[in-house]
């Protein structure tokens, strides 16, 4: 039985009990967080844009920063019988997208920032980052199946890798 796919968007986040699978598309600097919990059957996945929403429009969209995404994801996973013991995650994207002439350092190390955001919100919440595939200057899409809880990361111009 094929699993059904769900695809979310930019800013988006989602749990589901399995079988499905969970799929994101176009991750460039943004992050693609996938929490779950393999004995509760429970998965969780956000797409996020930007590290922090501290003073930020867009702040009631909690999957759109590290600092908002990472805690919903955890909340609404106890919800569906996840326990924060039992949770891993998986992280990919962050690359740096741009070099352009006269931009700023702030703009063009969002990638980074979103990877260590996202990672140290997830340590600060107990959840073990278990599997990453970040950086770079190449767009990702993933795509994280609940049957094997198996990430797959499609990077432009090098091909698929399993984490």
């Amino acid at each position: 039985m094929a699993e059904n796919r769900i695809v979310l968007g930019m800013a988006d986040l989602t749990v589901v009990p399995a079988p499905v699978t969970l799929v994101t598309l176009g991750l460039g600097s943004c992050i693609g967080l996938v929490i779950f919990d393999s004995s509760a059957k429970v998965a969780g996945m956000a797409h996020i844009m930007l590290p922090d929403s501290r003073g930020l429009q867009g702040a009631e969209k909690v999957g759109k920063f590290a600092d908002t995404a990472v805690p919903a994801l955890v909340e609404e996973m106890l919800k569906k019988g996840a326990t924060r013991p039992r949770m891993k995650a998986k992280i990919a994207g962050g690359a740096q997208m741009f070099s352009l002439p006269g931009a700023s350092a702030e703009f063009l190390t969002v990638g980074a920032k979103n990877v260590k955001e996202t990672k140290m919100k997830l340590a600060r919440m107990g959840i073990a980052l278990v599997a990453s595939d970040t950086g770079g200057n190449k767009g990702r899409t993933i795509e994280f199946s609940t049957s094997n809880w198996l990430l797959r990361v499609k990077t432009l111009g090098k091909g698929v890798n399993e984490i």
